[in-house]
């Protein structure tokens, strides 16, 4: 039997795992992060922050996929505010809303 139910969306708690405030937000300002196996589990898992393009990808998957103490611990508040008008263009509109309601100086980037 083939079950018609949809799949949960991924947004689904999403709002949980976003920290209450920036300041919070204090991974690396450079270097390599290495992601464990159940944020990277498919593609890249090593990541070099100080790459802007490897930063992105890392940041999109964290906002995506990882918990709030991911997000705490591999994003870098400043670095995140200056990559956001790129990271919104290529995160899910809600996802985005979600992180801008959340944290509002993003917003206004």
């Amino acid at each position: 039997m083939t079950s018609t139910l949809p799949l949960p969306s991924r947004l689904v708690g999403a709002a949980d795992r976003i920290p209450p405030s920036l300041g919070l937000l204090t991974g690396p300002e450079h270097g390599r992060v290495s992601l464990p196996v159940r944020l990277a589990w498919s593609g890249p898992a090593d990541f070099d922050v100080s790459d802007p393009r490897e930063r992105l990808t890392l940041y999109c998957l964290l906002l995506d996929c990882g918990q709030r103490d991911d997000l705490i611990r591999y994003v870098n508040a400043t670095l995140l505010r200056h990559d956001w008008p790129r990271i919104r263009r290529l995160t899910a509109r809600r996802l985005v809303a979600l992180w801008e309601r959340r944290l509002p100086g993003l917003a206004a980037l």
